[in-house]
């Protein structure tokens, strides 16, 4: 019974959990980030080059038996998701900087202190 205390231990761990939740999270975000690249962006950018090469499909791109055309789409998305990616965290870092407020004034001393100063004040003249 001893081992799956410790399991349970372990398993309960903040930094367990809080790893869980952010690859969970992570692979949602990145079906996203797919999608919109795959379905939206590069359609958008690569139809009117496809469409004057006679081609459906970037991976149809051949140049004798060398079919480059798969790596230029893999090269093309990684560029893509890396490009949208700095914008979201661009934007994110924005939002954070502006939710920051200005640095909190100095607090007024306290009645001791003016007490204190005031006596100084005195000895001085």
């Amino acid at each position: 019974m001893s081992m799956m205390k410790e399991f349970k231990e372990f398993a309960m761990k903040g930094n367990v959990v809080d790893l869980a939740i952010g690859v969970i999270i992570g692979g949602a975000f990145g079906k996203i980030v797919n999608s919109l690249i795959e379905d939206v962006i590069t359609p958008m950018l690569l139809k009117p080059l496809l469409d004057e090469a006679h081609l459906s499909n970037i991976a149809e791109l051949k140049m004798g038996a060398i079919k480059y055309g798969s790596f230029l789409s893999a090269v093309i998305s990684f560029v893509l998701i890396a490009f949208v990616l700095f914008l979201i965290i661009k934007g994110m870092n924005a939002a954070k900087k502006k939710e920051e407020a200005a640095p909190a004034a100095p607090a007024e001393p306290s009645s001791t202190d003016k007490l204190l100063m005031e006596i100084r004040d005195s000895l001085k003249k």
